[in-house]
């Protein structure tokens, strides 16, 4: 198990490729890399990213999803191969960062006349995850409380026709959906690749790991009893916290409670 920081954490403070050096100076083991526009999808983008990484390991990319992710699911064939374009793209940065994971939000359920078609969804899951099998990255499902898994119970409709499609854990989505996390944790079980990480107060503020109530001891407890081996990663909003010294503290207490809790 890996401590890290998603690139996203940072949002709006600084850009990736600022990002990552900052993290190789804290001496932080692992990220994702949040590719956030149709620029950083690029393979040259990646390259510039690459340069600059240090000795950061890129567990994982994660794309801004609305921008293509729902479009892989489209009937249209134009919009379907603008989106395998995009795709494409990412895969091809996934390789060169060295990232083995793709964490995927997929299908956005914004409109009230969305209806659900399992059927139809795991056959489209599938060809995405051969996509992104033969280009040497995993597919991993995220529990998002607004995209495709909203709830615990549809991995395995997911997983059905992708062995070995993977789960991302997202702390503050299960917060939001109502849903405790340890039930997307049995959900998920052993196809867990990567957990995304937050805090909150005890009036219900969303902040960084170690400054609120979040049970951290229990999760990593958890987490070996399922002999989990991925990363988990900080994943706050940049509003949570004034200064990225606190970002840098936050991961230091993770990573200090994670080598106690072994």
């Amino acid at each position: 198990m890996k401590v890290g920081i998603s690139t996203a954490s940072l949002f709006l403070r600084k850009n990736n490729e600022e990002a990552l050096p900052l993290f190789d100076r804290w001496g932080v083991p692992c990220a994702e890399v949040f590719l956030t526009s149709f620029c950083e999808y690029a393979p040259a983008f990646a390259r510039t990213l690459a340069a600059a990484k240090g000795g950061v390991e890129i567990h994982s990319v994660h794309v801004l999803n609305t921008q293509y992710e729902p479009q892989l699911y489209a009937e249209h064939p134009r919009v379907l191969e603008d989106a395998n374009g995009w795709l494409g793209e990412v895969l091809a940065s996934a390789n060169i960062l060295g990232a083995r994971n793709y964490t995927f939000h997929g299908i956005a359920r914004l409109k009230r006349t969305f209806r659900e078609n399992w059927q139809r969804f795991s056959a489209i899951t599938a060809q995405i995850y051969e996509t992104c099998r033969a280009a040497g990255v995993r597919l991993c499902y995220e529990n998002v409380e607004w995209a495709l898994y909203n709830r615990p119970g549809l991995f395995a409709l997911l997983k059905k026709d992708c062995p070995d499609l993977g789960g991302v854990l997202d702390i503050k989505q299960a917060r939001i959906t109502g849903y405790d996390w340890r039930e997307y944790l049995a959900d998920m079980g052993e196809s867990l690749a990567t957990v995304h990480v937050s805090d909150v107060t005890a009036e219900g503020k969303m902040c960084l790991p170690g400054q609120g109530v979040f049970d951290f001891a229990e999760l990593f407890a958890r987490l070996r009893d399922i002999g989990f081996d991925g990363a988990v990663l900080i994943e706050n909003y940049a509003r949570d916290y004034d200064e990225p010294d606190e970002l840098r503290r936050s991961f230091e207490y993770l990573a200090d409670l994670a080598a106690k809790e072994k």
